[in-house]
């Protein structure tokens, strides 16, 4: 903290101090508060010791002083010098302290006046450097697009930048409540199919399907499957067959009837497949294409699919379900984030530098960019110049008004002591002046 000066080492007459510091915010610490308080001393010692010689010289004056026309002009020299010294030392010491310790009324002007200082400081960067002309123009010199994606296309800034993002989306997940993540997911989902038919929905999946001949394929697979089927359950076929047929058949024209029953399914089966053109294909075809007609226009089915779909969400596994999801989808993001080569994190990387290598090699993108930047902070500028302004002026309102008076004569007190050097010569040249001006005139 600024201490003022120890007595011996160049301390004016007024460096006594102020009174008890208040309360308030200390100051933060400049880094070359020595060296500017070295500087200080120095200066104070110089203009004091001018001071002090002017006083010697005119006591050595009246003790032994003579009628001699030199020795009047010296004197009134000396005189007017120490006049001038002395007026700008108090001119210099009323800024920071009260003269001599005395509270003279308007001294020790920056203490006492600190919240004025604070809010006209605030007042003059509001209007002086928080203008939105004054901020675009600084934006707009700073390059910030190129920079910016010079900076974002090296790969290594993009892993970098991918991570921070990651982590960010790790903290906003884990900052929700889940229970409120667990309505809006659900009230989403609810409000997404109840504003759907499904049965209309489902109709025009079908006939995407149908218009590309997939159902088709999908009739292969089934024919193949109940081949196989028939195959793999021939002895629970056949005993079913027997428990099903009159006690009075012979068991060997059983065996006869369900061997010719099952040959002939498997060659129907068969040649249905073999044949793309069967006419049991055309069957199963104009019934699907029937069933999307009715799907899209009956309003039975539409009603019926809206039974379902209200069935549907009357389900309560419907919010155990969306639990499930978000306690994958969060354990799922922390392991992404927490894995720099992970899939999450390596895309995040790659579309960073992409964007930056597009800023920097689309001049028109470029501009587009810098023109949003500019607009951005002139919004900025205008919307919030009163707060950033009140920043400044609040801030100074908690310094301690002495510590403020101390570092505020660190800054300024060195140049102030030349004011006191400078008014000890001006005021001698002042006499002399003066002095030469009645004599010509006596």
């Amino acid at each position: 903290m600024a201490q003022p000066a120890p007595a011996g080492e160049g301390a004016d007459p007024g460096d006594a101090p102020l009174g008890p510091r208040a309360a308030t915010a200390p100051l933060p610490e400049s880094v070359n508060v020595a060296a500017r308080r070295a500087r200080l001393r120095t200066m104070r010692w110089r203009a004091t010791l001018l001071l002090l010689g002017f006083a010697v010289v005119f006591v050595v004056l009246q003790l032994w002083g003579s009628d001699a026309t030199a020795v009047g002009y010296l004197e009134s020299a000396i005189e007017a010098g120490m006049v001038g010294g002395l007026a700008d030392w108090f001119a210099v010491v009323v800024l920071f302290r009260h003269p001599l310790g005395v509270p003279i009324p308007h001294t020790a002007i920056i203490p006492t006046r600190k919240q004025q200082f604070g809010e006209t400081l605030g007042e003059f960067v509001q209007s002086s450097f928080l203008t939105p002309d004054a901020i675009a123009e600084r934006v707009g010199a700073a390059r910030v697009t190129a920079r910016l994606a010079a900076w974002l296309a090296v790969p290594a800034n993009a892993e970098r930048l991918a991570g921070y993002a990651a982590d960010a989306a790790v903290t906003a997940a884990d900052v929700l409540r889940d229970e409120e993540v667990h309505e809006a997911i659900e009230d989403a989902v609810r409000a997404r199919i109840d504003a759907t038919p499904l049965a209309p929905l489902a109709g025009r999946t079908l006939r995407l399907v149908t218009d590309e001949g997939r159902h088709q394929e999908v009739l292969d697979v089934v024919l193949r499957a109940v081949d196989r089927f028939l195959t793999d359950n021939q002895a629970s076929l056949r005993a079913r067959f027997g428990a099903e047929s009159p006690w009075w058949l012979p068991g060997a024209a059983e065996d006869r009837i369900f061997a010719r029953l099952l040959d002939g399914a498997r060659q129907v089966l068969a040649d249905v497949v073999a044949d793309p053109d069967h006419e049991l294909r055309h069957d199963v075809d104009a019934r699907v294409r029937r069933l999307v007609d009715e799907l899209e226009s009956s309003p039975a089915m539409i009603a019926r699919g809206e039974e379902l779909k209200d069935e549907l969400l009357a389900q309560p596994d419907l919010r155990a379900w969306v639990t499930t999801v978000w306690q994958d989808l969060k354990a799922e993001l922390r392991s992404q984030a927490d894995d720099p080569s992970s899939g999450l994190r390596r895309r995040l990387a790659a579309a960073i530098a992409a964007a930056g290598a597009r800023l920097r090699d689309d001049p028109a993108l470029a501009e587009r960019t810098d023109r949003a930047i500019e607009a951005g902070a002139r919004y900025v500028a205008g919307q919030f110049s009163d707060e950033i302004g009140g920043i400044v002026t609040t801030t100074v309102a908690r310094w301690d008004a002495r510590e403020t008076a101390d570092r505020l004569e660190l800054l300024l007190g060195p140049d102030l002591q030349f004011i006191r050097i400078n008014g000890t010569l001006v005021g001698a040249t002042a006499g002399l002046a003066i002095h030469a001006v009645a004599r010509l005139l006596g």
